[in-house]
């Protein structure tokens, strides 16, 4: 996957100068994963909006090289540590949400949600054995809800 991997950094390199950035990418092959990192003085814009441009860019790179990854693996973007800073922010609105759900009984929904955030909610309330989390509605307006787990009484 390196040589892919370098394709994919050397491919969004171009695309940033083309738009005018002022970002440098950096390749870092994982096991799992080709992560390209970008830093420079645009590197602000690409956190705003919940990482909305970032995604994009994510998006866009995986669709040009996705295909020709070894199954298991994937192209991650980042900036700045920004997708591990997200992630611990997801969990702890995941148990946020729990908590509320176990206090009211009421459901609880997320607002609009990526895939990729989607699924650390899920993952993070999948030992819970009195709630359950579904993702609903369809395309960039899917959401994700949590409630109490029905009883088979």
């Amino acid at each position: 996957m390196d040589e892919n991997c370098e394709r994919a950094g050397t491919f969004l390199q171009s695309v940033l100068e083309k738009a005018g950035f002022a970002l440098e990418v950096s390749t870092e092959q994982a096991a799992d994963r080709c992560m390209l990192n970008l830093d420079g003085r645009d590197a602000e814009l690409l956190q705003a909006e919940g990482g909305e441009l970032l995604e994009a860019l994510q998006h866009l790179v995986n669709q040009a090289f996705g295909r020709s990854l070894p199954a298991g693996q994937r192209i991650v973007c980042d900036v700045h540590g920004f997708r591990a800073t997200r992630e611990t922010e997801l969990r702890a609105m995941a148990l946020h949400a729990a908590a509320q759900v176990r206090a009211t009984g009421a459901v609880f929904t997320f607002g609009s949600m990526t895939a990729q955030e989607r699924r650390v909610i899920h993952v993070t309330l999948a030992e819970s054995e009195d709630l359950q989390t579904e993702s609903v509605g369809e395309g960039p307006e899917r959401k994700l809800r949590v409630g109490l787990k029905k009883s088979n009484a």
